[in-house]
């Protein structure tokens, strides 16, 4: 990376402005990611699909027995 060449002392608060907000804009960043990711990772949220499975599968299993009820 090239050095920049600054003129003034103005440049260069400017610059270190915007380097000030980036660091800020990355920090909430980092925080709402992490606030996701933990939210996610609750039991919860687990199990949640996995409810989804289970509930499928005993639909699935009441269907079988109501169809062989109605086949004999």
């Amino acid at each position: 990376m090239i050095p920049k060449k600054y003129t003034s002392f103005k440049e260069i608060d400017n610059d270190l402005k915007i380097l000030k907000l980036q660091r800020e804009i990355d920090m909430e960043n980092l925080k709402m990611n992490f606030s996701l990711t933990k939210q996610s990772l609750q039991p919860a949220h687990l199990l949640g699909g996995f409810g989804g499975l289970v509930k499928s599968f005993l639909i699935s299993l009441f269907a079988k027995k109501v169809f062989n009820k109605f086949s004999k």
